[in-house]
């Protein structure tokens, strides 16, 4: 069996259709069988159930799936190596980021790109749960998020670096501002509170209620949202004031949006870069996590 025919049986689980994969691989339909047949009598065994309108891969597929991919990947990462001794930063960079790190990570790439023009990227946004599987996918070589990484994978498999502390501010419409330099919790909480959470990632909620409990003060919570975007809009249209970080708020520079520091509170969300420790980086990545950490 050699990596060719790897590659085939690749496709063929991907489209689960010989004639579909053979489309795809720009071959006829009667020597991707054939290949296929091969592989199954040198393994002795049966790699697809034929039973039904699409082929389902066997227990032994499955097996002999998994372990070709993470063959072609090392494969990959391989070449990716070699061909950077001569060729230096070049190719893709793929980098994943939390929705509320995108204007960082589009301030780095943009110095990135300054010093290392030939590099062309790739982003995934995401919450922590879909940048662990962006990461173990191959999907992106790192991830930009707040800090703790709340994956549900084993936390061992990650290198984390700190970068920013970043402050949390009240976001709010003009409309309804209370203060015109600076706000307390107690002010804010009677106003409608507008909450980012998600069902995965809770952790920059649970600091924000538990600065709440502290002082014994019962938020009006009006909405929860994951969204930044809808959150700020929602905003914009009165219904509320939220409790963000400060950084993302620079990504939505809208007129009748005030920022306003919470003078009883030092509260920050850390942010950081996140990748999996057994995988290979390519120089690009290498290069452009220094300078994350610069």
């Amino acid at each position: 069996m050699d990596i060719r025919q790897l590659r085939y049986f690749l496709e063929i689980a991907k489209e689960r259709q010989i004639t579909r994969a053979a489309k795809k691989l720009n071959m006829e339909q009667p020597p991707l069988s054939r290949q296929l047949k091969l592989m199954e009598q040198e393994l002795g065994v049966v790699l697809f159930d034929r039973s039904g309108k699409e082929l389902e891969l066997t227990q032994a597929g499955l097996v002999l799936r998994r372990e070709a991919e993470e063959i072609i990947r090392r494969l990959n990462e391989a070449v990716v190596e070699i061909k950077e001794l001569d060729t230096g930063i070049s190719g893709m960079l793929s980098i994943g980021s939390a929705v509320t790190c995108s204007s960082l990570v589009s301030q780095q790439m943009m110095n990135f790109s300054s010093a290392y023009p030939n590099i062309t990227y790739k982003v995934l946004e995401g919450d922590h749960t879909a940048l662990a599987n962006y990461l173990h996918q191959r999907s992106v070589e790192l991830a930009i998020t707040r800090l703790p990484f709340e994956s549900k994978e084993d936390a061992n498999q990650y290198a984390v670096r700190s970068l920013i502390s970043d402050p949390l501010v009240a976001v709010v419409h003009e409309s309804l501002c209370v203060a015109s330099i600076s706000v307390t919790l107690e002010e804010i909480a009677g106003l409608p509170l507008l909450v980012l959470k998600s069902d995965r990632t809770i952790g920059l909620y649970d600091k924000i209620m538990m600065e709440y409990r502290m002082r014994g003060l019962v938020p009006n919570v009006r909405c929860e949202c994951s969204s930044v975007a809808i959150t700020i809009s929602l905003i914009m249209a009165g219904m509320g004031v939220a409790v963000m970080p400060a950084s993302v708020v620079s990504s939505f520079p809208f007129q009748g949006l005030v920022i306003l520091p919470i003078r009883d509170m030092e509260l920050h969300s850390d942010v950081g870069v996140v990748w999996l420790k057994d995988r290979y980086l390519s120089k690009s990545a290498e290069v452009f996590i220094r300078l994350l950490l610069e």
